[in-house]
């Protein structure tokens, strides 16, 4: 354990230093580069230095081709679905291509009464370059969802979903900004035993922040720092200064309840932060090294260090490093208890690689779950993971590749291997359209599954619909079974652009499984507003 600290401090500090030393200024560029900080189901999260350019809509590239459609942004992040059957983790790199903008002194030109002194017209431009450090950009989703899920044997499932997000920046031209996001879930159907909430409202951010300069800001609510995503959300005050690279940031508040997500006084914490960004026309990172400490009514519940670095080098070699360090526990050891690396290589606008490693063990909250603090230390594992990617376009409309990873605990058990290939025509002769197919093979030591997807995709209408096709078949082959369970699915989503601003999305899906009917239909309506004010 000691030479496994001393190597991770050694890292964190070659790599810290290699971040300074080859700083300079930023130069000015047509694209902005963000990173991947989380990857679920059907979203993925990217952050960047400031997201005042991007809108919702926008398309995200990766290794030279569209990947993610941007659906809802704050000041530094955007969440994003993917596109083109992209495949990222976190750690990726993607470029968000700026407009074209027309050049300034065309614009003051036109706008210049020639019967006006020269000496009354210079003035005139000052007010205008600081305006433009706060411009106000609202950007905002509010969408209302059902899910339902019908079935001939097990119990029906029907549920309500809303959601509002809101990131106002700079209102009115001036220092303060608004975010939020909001969600209220309401369950219809339950299972005769269910014993909890049927209605579930939670705040995942809503804080006001306050620019005191453009290198010092203050945020006062429930926020999830960028810089500092691995602390989570906290209830209470932020703040951030930059010192030109360098920058600074300090946290002191609450953290929400870990059984609803709410408000919670008992769980007291406070941290804070230090990094470097250094960006120039071949080398762009950053790099960040925080505490935190967090207690629940006045005991210490967890304290630990984290360390995160992204870096790009000539826009073909990715490198992400995360880290947690658990420093308190009764017998006074550290715990190694998160790390993940992960590197990426384009060849060439025709080829990429990417493989990663992954250790993470249990987080132990100390005085939050005392009684089974015993049961948690006799499992005190970590869990490991290897994967590796491929991607390849031998030709213009065609992408194939393919992925393998493992994973197992440190004693050799739950070990799962899983292979996956997929083959893209991105657009098919006479015919148009996006044709996929896909197979995935996982064994484990107690189930072998096999996995065979086909889809078919479009825009019609000058893409004021987008609709989808898909039939999946997969079959599972359990060790204690002598027949293999096999379950086929056919589905289709429907997307209807309408009046710029409204979509409504109508998914159905239809499983069978011997003697068993299964229907899921989901429906979601959604708004977004947007409005931009250059002041």
């Amino acid at each position: 354990m000691l030479k496994m600290k001393q190597l991770l401090l050694g890292l964190h500090i070659i790599i810290l230093f290699h971040s300074v030393s080859l700083f300079s200024q930023e130069q000015q560029n047509n694209t902005l580069q963000g990173t991947v900080s989380f990857v679920t189901s059907s979203n993925i999260y990217v952050k960047f230095s400031s997201t005042d350019a991007i809108s919702v809509d926008d398309v995200l590239q990766f290794n030279g081709t569209d990947c993610l459609k941007v659906t809802v942004k704050s000041s530094t992040s955007v969440v994003c679905v993917p596109i083109n059957d992209c495949e990222l983790q976190t750690g990726d790199t993607v470029i968000y291509t700026l407009p074209a903008v027309a050049p300034v002194t065309e614009v003051i030109e036109d706008n210049v009464d020639d019967s006006i002194p020269a000496e009354v017209a210079v003035p005139q431009t000052v007010p205008e370059e600081k305006e433009t450090l706060y411009k106000e950009f609202i950007t905002g989703r509010v969408s209302l969802a059902s899910y339902n899920q019908f079935s001939d044997v097990r119990d029906d499932n029907q549920r309500l979903l809303g959601r509002v997000s809101l990131n106002a920046n700079h209102i009115g031209g001036g220092k303060f900004s608004v975010e939020t996001f909001l969600s209220y879930q309401n369950l219809i159907t339950v299972a005769d035993n269910y014993s909890g909430r049927t209605d579930i409202f939670n705040v995942y951010n809503l804080n006001v922040q306050y620019d005191f300069t453009p290198t010092l800001w203050a945020a006062v609510g429930r926020k999830i720092n960028p810089k500092a995503s691995v602390f989570g959300a906290n209830d209470g005050l932020q703040v951030e200064k930059y010192f030109g690279p360098f920058y600074a940031g300090g946290i002191v508040g609450f953290r929400p309840d870990v059984f609803d997500y709410g408000f919670n006084s008992d769980l007291f914490q406070y941290g804070g932060y230090v990094g470097v960004e250094t960006t120039n026309s071949h080398f762009r990172s950053t790099t960040t090294v925080g505490a935190m400490e967090q207690t629940n009514q006045g005991a210490t519940d967890r304290r630990y260090l984290f360390f995160q670095h992204s870096s790009t080098i000539a826009k073909d070699l990715g490198l992400f490093v995360s880290s947690e360090l658990d420093l308190f526990n009764p017998q006074g050891d550290v715990r190694l208890t998160n790390l993940y690396s992960s590197l990426r290589y384009r060849f060439s606008r025709y080829a990429n690689i990417m493989v990663s490693y992954d250790s993470r063990k249990r987080i132990i909250y100390y005085e939050t779950f005392q009684s089974q603090i015993d049961q948690i230390l006799d499992d005190d594992l970590a869990r490991q993971g290897f994967r590796a990617r491929l991607n390849l376009r031998p030709i213009k409309y065609i992408w194939l590749g393919g992925s393998y990873s493992k994973r197992f605990a440190s004693d050799q058990q739950n070990k799962s291997d899983n292979y996956f290939g997929y083959l893209t025509f991105a657009n098919i002769p006479k015919v148009g359209g996006r044709l996929n197919g896909s197979y995935n093979l996982n064994q484990n030591n107690y189930l072998t599954s096999n996995i065979i997807s086909v889809r078919y995709s479009r825009s019609l209408f000058k893409d004021l619909l987008y609709a989808e096709i898909y039939y999946r078949t997969a079959e599972y082959d359990y060790e204690n079974q002598r027949t293999p369970y096999k379950q086929d699915y056919y589905g289709t989503n429907l997307n209807f652009n309408f009046a710029r601003t409204w979509q409504f999305a109508l998914s159905g899906e239809y499983s069978q499984f011997e003697e068993e009917n299964n229907i899921r239909v989901y429906a979601q309506l959604t708004k977004r507003f947007r409005s931009k004010k250059n002041n």
